[in-house]
């Protein structure tokens, strides 16, 4: 079969050609040369990403080997994700997302602040297994991923069993997963799927309602909110949060 008509979560698939302008824009601008990646070529240093930011390559490699890799997936334009890299510099920061427009900005805006320790990828989430190694990631977050609300839709969903095990495998021991919904259904829906292989995970926290007790939560900013949930806080939605830490080796 021809590998760009593959599922995409298929190990030989091939992203397509796109009309979009920022695809281009992508692929062949000198400024996110290092600093953005697209369709495969975020494949293509799996196990060796610390290496490659651009704090790391103008040090000549001599950035830690062992510093902190945290990946958000689903990061829209960067906003928690580049404060985190501003705030952490001896950390190395990776932001995930699927629309092109979306890494164009937040490449754009890592590029003007010249932020070397932050990297962003436009690919499909569904490929994460393919993007890192075993244990290559310290902290992973999930912050509101596409609830699919419709019954006919529900299979569409990132987050389920099969796919807790996949990223057991690219989460160090020790390391941590945080996951943010503001749909209870999908919530409920997670928790069962991580209950089939709890093995794989300690609770560190869980919470219905996280910032029940800030005294005014519509007060928060990036990054210790996204900008979902900005407004799912000021339409008075409650914020379910699940923080698991990855216990042994993957399996």
């Amino acid at each position: 079969m021809n590998p760009d008509r593959l599922g995409v979560s298929q190990p030989e698939y091939k992203y397509p050609p796109s009309h979009n302008p920022y695809w281009k824009k992508l692929r062949t601008s000198e400024e996110f040369a290092g600093r953005a990646y697209t369709d495969n070529d975020t494949e293509l240093y799996v196990g060796h990403w610390r290496e490659h930011f651009p704090d790391a390559v103008s040090a000549g490699g001599n950035r830690s080997p062992e510093r902190p890799l945290h990946v958000e997936i689903g990061c829209n334009a960067g906003h928690v994700v580049r404060e985190w890299a501003l705030r952490s510099p001896t950390h190395a920061y990776i932001g995930i997302d699927w629309k092109f427009k979306a890494i164009c900005r937040a490449a754009e805006k890592a590029v003007a602040r010249d932020i070397g320790n932050l990297l962003f990828f436009r690919a499909h989430a569904e490929r994460i297994e393919f993007m890192f190694g075993p244990g290559e990631i310290d902290h992973l977050y999930l912050f509101f991923p596409d609830p699919w609300p419709k019954t006919s839709q529900s299979k569409n969903r990132f987050l389920t069993a099969g796919q807790f095990k996949k990223i057991a495998r690219l989460i160090k021991t020790g390391g941590s997963f945080h996951i943010k919904t503001d749909h209870g259904e999908y919530f409920a829906a997670m928790e069962h799927a991580f209950n089939e292989v709890c093995g794989d995970w300690e609770v560190l926290e869980r919470s219905n309602d996280l910032h029940r007790g800030h005294p005014n939560p519509r007060e928060l900013t990036f990054p210790d909110v996204t900008l979902f949930e900005r407004l799912f806080i000021k339409d008075g939605l409650p914020i379910h949060s699940l923080k698991l830490k990855r216990l042994g080796n993957g399996s």
